[in-house]
């Protein structure tokens, strides 16, 4: 059994974070591309480099699992689609002066996640999990009120990326090979829309010899070395430490949103946070509660 180092997860488990509420700086370093061209070469040297790390860092068996059990290819293909249109949202909402609903996305994820336990996995909520979840629900209730329409960006985003974590327990795969198998199965998309634009920006021989080609071929090793350092984290850390981790990525989006991107935060959307951020406090109380009386 390999030695628990909580201090070695902590670190691992901050730089995926911090990597992942960093992303804005990122994608704003390339908006000149669009976001669904973006999404096309994630896919594309995601794959590429996944399947270059599954060379070097071995993961006996799973290719022969997968053989075995044809139904969680048909599973992480589902899971592979949930995820592009999270990145692909999540993209376009950053370039597109969007980056409060993302980040509030992120904030609802963890209670919608309760929320889908309970109704699709037959779970039973506690009373301080109920009434995480209700803060949540009138924080989304009164965004709809005060602006008039429905915080989609937020919605799709904590909807695919919740669902997407459902669906990919049906496929008991490591993470790694799951990536590179979910990329894979999208590889013929990316690489059809790619002959279908000859147009597309990057597929312009004069766009390679840009700073803009090195950023987005980047997209391969910044999706996986924050996914890399998450799973390494989590084999030294118990997982509700790294719950609690999460709230640092959407609060450095919120941080960014305002300070360097001057994006303005409404009356309106400062009170859906709060209802929100009420809500995670209290999500988080009741799993300190529930892991000490574990120990």
């Amino acid at each position: 059994m390999p030695t628990v180092n909580p201090r070695r997860g902590y670190l691992l488990g901050l730089t995926a974070y911090v990597i992942w509420g960093l992303f804005p700086l990122y994608f704003k370093a390339i908006a000149a591309v669009p976001a669904l061209e973006i999404i096309v070469h994630r896919v594309l040297w995601s794959a590429l480099c996944g399947l270059l790390l599954l060379m070097v860092w071995k993961h006996p068996g799973w290719w022969r699992e997968l053989r075995q059990n044809p139904r969680r290819l048909a599973v992480l293909a589902a899971s592979g689609s949930l995820i592009a249109v999270n990145w692909l949202t999540y993209v376009w909402a950053v370039n597109n002066g969007r980056m409060l609903e993302a980040s509030l996305g992120y904030y609802i994820n963890p209670l919608l996640n309760v929320l889908l336990g309970m109704l699709l996995l037959g779970e039973r909520l506690r009373p301080l999990q109920w009434l995480a979840v209700a803060c949540a629900v009138v924080g989304v209730a009164q965004q709809v009120w005060q602006v008039g329409s429905l915080p989609w960006v937020s919605l799709v985003l904590a909807l695919s990326f919740g669902f997407y974590g459902l669906i990919r327990k049906q496929a008991p795969v490591a993470a790694l090979p799951g990536l590179v198998v979910e990329t894979w199965l999208l590889l013929p998309i990316a690489l059809g829309w790619l002959l279908l634009h000859p147009a597309a920006t990057s597929s312009q021989a004069a766009f390679w010899s840009t700073s803009q080609a090195l950023w987005l071929a980047a997209a391969g090793p910044i999706t996986l070395v924050p996914l890399l350092c998450f799973n390494a984290a989590a084999r030294h850390l118990p997982y509700t430490t790294l719950g609690f981790l999460q709230y640092l990525a959407p609060t450095l989006v919120l941080l960014q949103a305002v300070f360097l991107y001057d994006e303005h935060l409404a009356p309106s959307t400062l009170l859906a946070f709060v209802f929100i951020w009420i809500g995670l406090a209290l999500y988080s109380v009741d799993a300190w509660f529930n892991l000490r009386k574990a120990s």
